[in-house]
This record gives structure tokens, C-alpha cells and sequence, in this order.
């Protein structure tokens, strides 16, 4: 008797954790595989700013730079600004010689890429209309500022492309990460796009147009400051919008020690949004807030390993809901490597999912470390250093 009891609300628990995530995959998933409308403006005229936050990174920062500047641009006044932040090497200089403008950040106290983003933005929301983030280990398509600034000539007040792998070839872990943000980068915004949700902020390719910064400040300091931020919008009203017709692409660790933390500060960052915006969202949606609905579903989606993990523990508890559950996230894949262009290597990538969510686990620690409040940004350990 006891134990059934207890089988029966470990059962309770399992479909608890995984139904919001269960339901948000299917929405997405649906919304995805509708072609996402593009803008079709002819020569866009905008005032428009690429910032590169950076931070030790003169090794790369003049590779991105030149990924810029080689684009196609909107008519009006153009700019790539390095934020050289807190650096000990010569980021700044590097820069400079890319072509760059570069701005000098020194405050050994305020450290991550929340402030630093926040320090350009300050300087430069009166001189531009809209300001593009990139990372600095990235490369952008040739089309990628034509097509941001389609959307903001068209009225979007935030904007979001798509956001890949530069290295899939790499290792089996960052062919695994090119697989995972298809889905997370492309599918689940496109799905967004398709219902007229504000599709999120993935911290790389995105833009902010600078009358949304003057009404809503780049305030977020966490170590997702980009999740922070895109909660602080759509609890004010603000949508952002896809850009599916570009992407750019950033290199991932391939040393154990980056992989680790650049998972641990994901996850565990966001494990603490979960914990400080999940009560605010429902009290609002108790109030009549209905938009705030699917951004608390995406707060409360497991990471997709966790939730297929506990899927698949729930398949002898309860039987159907996790074959339903399982074959959702299914298809949700086969959704995610078809809008993303996957290959056969990527779908063979899929053997070492396992593995995979073995490493996941035994991050669980640092993931945990990660999701408090005072917990410090940390830089991702870049391959060769």
C-alpha cells in the first residue's frame, strides 16, 4: 500500500515537471513548420550600430569585426563598437586595427556582460536607431544587417535572428550543441514568430532598437542577462520579433573546462529565472496578463535531456502520458533538424544522447552553484588557452 502510494506521487511529481514543458513543445513545434514572413524592404534606411562585447578576446575579436564590416549595409550612419572590457590583453588594440571603434571598460567590482552591454548602450542610444549584439568569437551571414534592419524599419522594437554552431565538426559534444540550438535557436522562435509571441533573446544576434532602451533599460545583471532582460520586456508589453532569413554562428568549448562552464552558467542561470520571475508571471497571468502564458512555460521547459530523463523514468509510472510526452519531443527534433538544415551526421549525432545527458548530470553541482543570485559571471575558457 505504501509503496504504491509512493509510486503514485513520484508519478504526480514526474508529469508536474514535465507538462508545461510537454505543452510548450507542441505549440512550438506546430508553430514551427509555417514559413516565418519576411520583411521585403527595399534599401532600409537606418542608423544602426553592431556592439561586440569582449573581454579578454584578442585572439578572436578581429575575425568578428571583419564578419561585420564585410555585410551589406542599410543606408544611414554605420558602426562597429568593441566594448574592451576589463581586458589584460590587447583586445582594444586588435580592434582598432579590424576597423572597429572601441569603448574601454575598467570596473574590476561590475563585472559581466550585462553591465558592459549596458555601458555601450548609454553612450550610443542618441546617436543610432537600433544597436546589433554579437559575441565576440562569432561570424554573421552577409545578409545579417540588411535583414535586422528590415524589421526595425518595419517597426519591431526588438529583433532576434537565428543563432547556430560555427565548429559542429569539432567534437561529438558540439555537433550534439549544433543539433540542441536548432531547436532551441531556430524552432522554438520560428514557433514563437508563427503565434505572435515574442520569440526571446539568445544573447548573440540580436537587436534592441534604442527607443525600447530608453523606455526599458539594459538594467539585467545575472549571468543569463539575456533571458533577464527579454522577461523584463514582455512583462512591460514588448515583443521581439525573428529574423529567420539570417544567422550568425559562434564557436562552442571544445576543452572540458569551457563545455562545463558555459553549460553550467546556461542552465544554471536559468534554473534561477525559473525561481525569481516564474511566481511574478503567474501572478500576473492571474490578473489577466494572458501574454505572459508562454513566456512562463519557457521558464518551467526543462532542459530537453532533463525532461526526456524524466520521460523516460515515468514510462513504467505512467505509461501513456510518457509516450506522449517522448513522442513529442520526437518529433519536435525531427522539426528542429529539418528547419535548421540538419544532416545525416547530425541525425546519427543523436546515438550519443545518452552520454550526453550522463555529462549533464554530473554537472549537476556546478548547475546548482551557478543558479544563486550572487554567483559571478565567468568568462567560457576559450580553446588553446
Amino acid at each position: 500500500m505504501i509503496f504504491t502510494l509512493i509510486l503514485n506521487l513520484l508519478a504526480i511529481m514526474g508529469v508536474l515537471l514535465t507538462l508545461a514543458g510537454t505543452i510548450e513543445l507542441a505549440l512550438l513545434t506546430f508553430g514551427a513548420m509555417f514559413p516565418v514572413r519576411r520583411e521585403t524592404i527595399v534599401n532600409p534606411s537606418l542608423n544602426l550600430a553592431v556592439v561586440i562585447p569582449a573581454h579578454n578576446e584578442a585572439a578572436n575579436i578581429a575575425h568578428s569585426v571583419h564578419s561585420v564590416l564585410a555585410c551589406a549595409k542599410p543606408q544611414g550612419k554605420f558602426a562597429v563598437y568593441v566594448i574592451a572590457d576589463n581586458c589584460s590583453d590587447d583586445t582594444a588594440a586588435q580592434a582598432r586595427l579590424a576597423g572597429a571603434e572601441v569603448l574601454v571598460r575598467e570596473n574590476a567590482e561590475l563585472r559581466g556582460k550585462g553591465y558592459a552591454l549596458d555601458f555601450a548602450f548609454s553612450q550610443l542610444q542618441d546617436e543610432f536607431d537600433a544597436l546589433l549584439v554579437i559575441d565576440a568569437d562569432t561570424v554573421v551571414e552577409p545578409y545579417f544587417l540588411i535583414a535586422c534592419a528590415e524589421k526595425f524599419v518595419a517597426g519591431a522594437d526588438a529583433v532576434q535572428c537565428r543563432y547556430g554552431v560555427n565548429n559542429p565538426e569539432a567534437t561529438v559534444r558540439t555537433r550534439l550543441l549544433h543539433v540542441a540550438l536548432m531547436a532551441f535557436n531556430t524552432l522554438r522562435p520560428r514557433g514563437r514568430e508563427y503565434w505572435g509571441w515574442s520569440v526571446g533573446i539568445s544573447g548573440n544576434g540580436f537587436g534592441l532598437s534604442t527607443r525600447l532602451l530608453k523606455q526599458i533599460p539594459y538594467t539585467a545583471r545575472s549571468v543569463v542577462e539575456d533571458l533577464e532582460y527579454h522577461l523584463m520586456l514582455v512583462k512591460a508589453g514588448f515583443r521581439v520579433q525573428f529574423v529567420d532569413s539570417s544567422t550568425v554562428r559562434a564557436d562552442m568549448p571544445v576543452n572540458q573546462q569551457g563545455a562545463d562552464s558555459q553549460r553550467a552558467r546556461w542552465e544554471g542561470g536559468r534554473l534561477r529565472m525559473v525561481r525569481e520571475f516564474a511566481p511574478k508571471l503567474l501572478a500576473e497571468i492571474n490578473q489577466g496578463h494572458t501574454r505572459l502564458f508562454e513566456p512562463l512555460l519557457d521558464l518551467l521547459l526543462l532542459p530537453l535531456a532533463a525532461h526526456v530523463l524524466v520521460l523516460g523514468l515515468l514510462l513504467p509510472l505512467a505509461p501513456i502520458y510518457a509516450c506522449i510526452g517522448l513522442s513529442i519531443v520526437l518529433w519536435h527534433v525531427a522539426v528542429a533538424l529539418w528547419v535548421g538544415g540538419g544532416t545525416l551526421k547530425d541525425v546519427l549525432t543523436l546515438c550519443s544522447v545518452p552520454f550526453y545527458v550522463l555529462w549533464k548530470l554530473r554537472l549537476l553541482p556546478r548547475l546548482l552553484k551557478a543558479s544563486k543570485k550572487d554567483a559571478a559571471w565567468v568568462r567560457t575558457k576559450r580553446d588553446g588557452e
